[in-house]
């Protein structure tokens, strides 16, 4: 459980960086801006990945090794 834990705040980590790059350079990479939904809301929704990433590692962090 905690290496999916782990993977998965490297993947949202990952992305949040990407659309924040995309947002502020207009490099086409990430997962954020080619979603619909999210038009006009990328930052905000890069930020929330990364915020995602940071948690996801802290409970892969308090998760003991078995």
């Amino acid at each position: 459980m905690k290496q999916v834990l782990e993977i998965l705040g490297f993947l949202a980590l990952v992305q949040g960086v990407a659309g924040l790059v995309h947002e502020f350079t207009d490099w086409n990479w990430g997962l954020v801006q080619r979603l619909g939904f999210l038009d006009g809301y990328e930052v905000y929704a890069s930020v929330a990945l990364l915020v995602l990433g940071v948690a996801l590692f802290a409970a892969a962090g308090s998760r003991r090794s078995v």
